[in-house]
């Protein structure tokens, strides 16, 4: 069942996830009949697509680029409990069943195809990626959940109690955290916004939640070498939510032939939306030339860019090679 409403080129839905849950979809399309590509949110922890992402999905139309976000079970306006989060695999498999409805449509079948990921949404594109890894044509990821910071993750013999009570009360909102919005959003005035927004979740984290957002970026930060797609990672060098040296980190270990790393003096966490516009659009205008770059010529109709990207033939000739030794 989907249900449709229209302002301007905005497309907003509801889906049905595989176990029943309605989901709330957005879709922003360029004014033009000419689209660049395909781009897929993932939007992070406690926020939503709608109005959290909007203002980077009307830049990317405006530049020519498709964009379609949804809201994960318990967040925005989807259904669910808010902000609870059973399991991080759950979220994963709801993005890609939902992205790959978007892909296989007529019109968009030889598009090239990109995740842009935030924050625990840069978790969720990396999951999406090693679940398909020959599908994209590359991801954006706006300072990753690689890791938590130290800063903001609670001491060990916390974690240890903590870890067994959520047995038992999962859905418990006592985990102690600093406050991201005061933490991870610069500009004062986007603070303000973020908390008169009723899609916008302030609480503590519940049990259940922090255990398996811990868990996928400990999952995470161990297999950066699995990455294999064209990307490129964004990092305010003052971010105290998301560990910049572990963005380093993925950079130098990720396999992928095809990738970048552009770091902000002085940018905290919230790139995309807390902070002062001019921080916002140097940072857009960053990865509107980087999608550009890896999106066909729309004026002489070229086809999607091959999905066996260099870093996947090389990976395939090292692993022959491995099978051909063992023979």
């Amino acid at each position: 069942m989907f249900i449709y409403a229209c302002f301007l080129s905005r497309l907003q839905n509801f889906i049905y996830n595989s176990r029943g849950v309605k989901l709330f979809t957005c879709t922003w399309l360029p004014d033009s009949t000419k689209i660049k590509a395909l781009v897929f949110f993932c939007h992070g922890y406690g926020v939503e697509c709608s109005e959290y992402m909007k203002g980077t999905a009307i830049r990317l139309a405006r530049a020519g680029f498709a964009v379609f976000g949804l809201d994960y079970e318990g967040h925005g306006k989807s259904d669910g409990l808010q902000c609870y989060i059973k399991s991080f695999s759950n979220v994963v498999d709801d993005c890609v069943d939902y992205f790959k409805t978007i892909r296989e449509r007529e019109e968009y079948r030889e598009k090239a195809r990109f995740l842009l990921g935030e924050s625990m949404g840069g978790a969720v594109a990396l999951r999406v990626h090693r679940k398909e890894p020959n599908d994209w044509n590359g991801a954006v990821l706006v300072a990753p959940m690689v890791k938590i910071a130290e800063e903001v993750k609670p001491p060990a013999i916390v974690i240890s109690i903590l870890t067994k009570l959520c047995t038992v009360f999962p859905t418990w909102k006592i985990v102690p955290i600093r406050d991201i919005i005061d933490t991870g959003f610069k500009d004062p005035l986007k603070r303000e916004e973020m908390r008169s927004s009723p899609y916008i979740y302030q609480d503590k984290p519940r049990l259940r939640s922090a255990l398996e957002l811990m868990n996928a970026s400990l999952d995470l930060e161990q297999r950066l070498n699995e990455v294999t797609l064209p990307f490129i990672v964004l990092h305010g060098e003052a971010d105290v939510v998301t560990d910049i040296e572990v963005s380093k980190t993925l950079y130098r270990t990720a396999s992928s032939f095809d990738k970048t790393l552009k770091t902000y003096p002085s940018m905290w966490h919230a790139l995309l939306f807390g902070e002062p516009e001019n921080n916002i659009d140097l940072v857009i205008s960053d990865i509107v030339a980087w999608l550009n770059e890896r999106s066909p010529d729309t004026e002489s109709n070229a086809s999607s860019p091959t999905l066996l990207t260099h870093s996947h033939l090389s990976l395939i000739d090292h692993n022959t090679k491995k099978e051909d030794l063992q023979i």
